[in-house]
């Protein structure tokens, strides 16, 4: 199995080298836009190319897939796959705020194993362990077990205006990071309603899990990694007794956008 302290080495030298580059650092950045509009800068090819050297040879087995590197259909015959996203939350990395995280997750047959998130710019190592629990900074997490969907924290800029009783609550860019709110009780409630990739909330949703909170796509469903197509349509995580009232309130919209 992984040596936990060796892949959180690894994916702490993978943030250091994001930091060497951040413009909250006084850093000046390389930066241009993808196909699509989605802006990527040179840190985020620096970590990928670090990380996919660093962790194909602490599990060789392992296939890959990653925001920045070229899908390889290989990986689909890989028991194992390692699942990156080298900046999370780009946006706020090239901004210089501190909302933006290294996820990294190790899946088996399409269930994540091991999870981590660093986030240099808070001080913030998170990390989960399928079937042990979840951690910050080595404090084990319990997530939010608010029971009523009114009033419940969202992480979010603005709210529509069917969802006026919940409270907005400071949003990191990072989608991981906002995951893990919930995880730490922070939050109560993430939820999108679009396509998503599976390197954005690998790590979290298993670090929200651990930690006790519900996690499926926005209709209710279980999520599912190293699929061909590497996306699926929304993402709720939410307390556990809020997670049935959660999907009720979403799915109006999720059958609209889906």
């Amino acid at each position: 199995m992984i040596d936990h302290l060796h892949l959180e080495q690894i994916c702490r030298e993978a943030a250091t080298i994001a930091m060497g580059q951040w413009p909250g650092a006084g850093h000046a950045l390389d930066i241009w836009q993808k196909e699509g509009g989605s802006p990527v800068c040179a840190a985020d090819l620096a970590v990928d190319s670090f990380l996919k050297r660093e962790l194909s040879a602490l599990l060789p087995s392992a296939g890959w897939l990653s925001e920045e590197t070229a899908d390889d259909p290989a990986r689909l015959d890989r028991g194992l796959l390692w699942l990156v996203d080298p900046i999370d939350g780009t946006r706020d990395y090239i901004r210089g705020l501190s909302g933006w995280s290294v996820s990294v997750a190790l899946v088996s047959e399409g269930r994540p194993l091991i999870g981590m998130l660093v986030a240099p710019a808070r001080d913030e190592v998170w990390s989960a362990v399928a079937g042990q629990g979840a951690w910050r900074n080595g404090i084990a997490l319990q997530a939010s077990k608010r029971e009523q969907l009114a009033g419940a924290r969202v992480p979010v800029d603005s709210l529509p205006r069917e969802d006026a009783d919940l409270t907005i609550v400071y949003k990191p860019n990072s989608i991981a990071l906002r995951i893990a709110m919930v995880a730490a009780d922070e939050a109560d409630l993430v939820a999108t309603l679009r396509w998503g990739f599976e390197w954005d909330i690998a790590a979290a949703t298993l670090i929200a899990r651990e930690a006790g909170a519900a996690i499926s796509d926005a209709f209710g469903e279980p999520l599912n990694f190293n699929k061909r197509d590497p996306r699926a349509f929304g993402l709720l995580v939410c307390s556990p007794a809020m997670h049935n009232a959660a999907i009720e309130r979403l799915a109006d919209r999720a059958e609209r956008y889906a």
